[in-house]
């Protein structure tokens, strides 16, 4: 996947591309507020066992640790 420069990628699972067969890539943008903004800029940032689950049209993510 090729990135536009000025692009930084904050956090990326490539465990799950070795133990699963993705078919389909979304991309989507995320609101943070506070503290949350400076510890990921930081790479304080796991997302190796979040998940997305998508309510009423909208996408939440669930389990992805923040360090504060």
């Amino acid at each position: 996947m090729a990135r536009e420069e000025g692009i930084k990628l904050l956090a990326g699972n490539k465990k799950a591309y070795h133990e699963y067969f993705i078919e389909e890539k979304l991309e989507a943008g995320i609101a943070l507020a506070g503290t949350e903004v400076k510890s990921i800029r930081q790479g304080k940032v796991s997302i190796k066992e979040a998940y997305v689950d998508i309510k009423k049209g909208e996408a939440f993510i669930c389990g992805m640790n923040v360090t504060p």
